[in-house]
């Protein structure tokens, strides 16, 4: 995966805001209706039950359960082998192929131009092209809600220093990352970070030996942006901050919060479009802010009645301010750095 520069991160920005007004009407007031199941097909580099893919394959898994859609799909894809899958789909029918395109862009994308016919929501670091104009393009724009569990995290933690463990340093983590540490600064100004990045997507016993060491510096709080972090924090009696998912049933005196991220609306917007026939290069991502109802912090749960009542007031004033358009949250897709 690469990270865009800084010309296509800049016009992404503007993208977003403009594609948030043309799709706003894409989005339907109950699930969907549809005459019959449209065929739609998934192609995921990592396993379904990572956490990232886990929100894009729930939401199409919903939407097979309702009768919707007629849904297959291909994990631990490798990027040299994703073009010749996403072709598959294309010539067996699929009418909406869904997916991340991170490492395999330019390829990826020639595919979507040769079939014209089918609609392509895909994850990617780029913006829709006039090249493709039946890629729609997404990411997990949950910012708003890693801002809020750091508000959180800032309150809970005691040294002040604090661990974050990601996957690779591209624009999807890094605004996810910025966001938590301004939350965090809002509650604890003079708190440190140490920042790392594993080079991969899902390798748990990696990102585990990487919070050991962040715990070992004297971390007693970690962004769990990859799963294994909260195993580390769980064995060293550490706390977490959960990332896209709810995984606090497992950590119950680990994982304190957890902004997750919500796909349905961006799916079912890209359904509507597909059924009226009228799906067309464009953003997604808007579907992912607060807004839209595409990310929310989770429930305390265990954590109920630990967390700071003046942290608690400050999360629910910024969060009816998200919420009222009132309070905008930064996007910074800079690469976080330790201090």
């Amino acid at each position: 995966m690469k990270p865009t520069t800084a010309t296509l991160t800049l016009s992404r920005r503007h993208l977003l805001a403009a594609s948030g007004a043309m799709l706003a009407t894409a989005v339907l007031p109950g699930r969907l209706r549809a005459a019959a199941p449209v065929k739609v097909a998934g192609v995921y580099t990592v396993p379904v039950e990572q956490q990232w893919v886990s929100r894009i394959h729930k939401a199409a898994m919903a939407a097979k359960e309702a009768g919707l859609i007629d849904y297959s799909w291909s994990e631990n894809t490798a990027n040299t082998d994703y073009p010749r899958v996403m072709r598959e789909y294309a010539e067996g029918g699929a009418k909406l192929i869904v997916g991340e395109i991170f490492g395999v862009e330019q390829e990826a994308r020639e595919v979507c131009a040769d079939y014209p016919d089918t609609a392509f929501l895909l994850g990617s670091s780029f913006p829709p092209s006039d090249e493709a104009p039946n890629l729609g393009v997404f990411d997990n724009y949950i910012q708003d809600a890693s801002y809020l569990s750091g508000i959180i995290a800032g309150a809970m933690t005691k040294t002040g220093k604090i661990g974050m463990v990601g996957g690779f340093p591209i624009p999807e983590v890094n605004r996810l990352m910025n966001a938590f540490m301004a939350g965090v600064k809002e509650t604890r100004p003079d708190a440190s970070f140490m920042v790392s990045f594993i080079g991969s997507w899902f390798d748990p016993p990696k990102a585990k030996e990487t919070a050991f060491a962040m715990i070992e510096g004297g971390a007693d709080l970690l962004y769990a942006e990859r799963f294994g972090v909260s195993d580390a924090a769980k064995e060293k009696g550490a706390l977490a901050i959960g990332n896209v998912i709810d995984t606090q049933a497992d950590y119950p005196d680990t994982v304190v919060a957890s902004a997750l991220w919500n796909f349905q609306p961006t799916f079912d917007a890209a359904l509507k479009a597909v059924t009226a026939g009228s799906f067309a290069a464009a953003d997604y991502g808007v579907y992912s802010t607060m807004l839209h109802g595409g990310c929310s912090l989770a429930p305390l749960g265990t954590f109920e009645g630990k967390v700071p009542a003046a942290a608690l007031t400050l999360v629910a004033e910024k969060e009816a301010a998200i919420k009222a358009g009132s309070f905008t949250v930064t996007v910074d897709d800079s690469e976080p750095k330790a201090s």
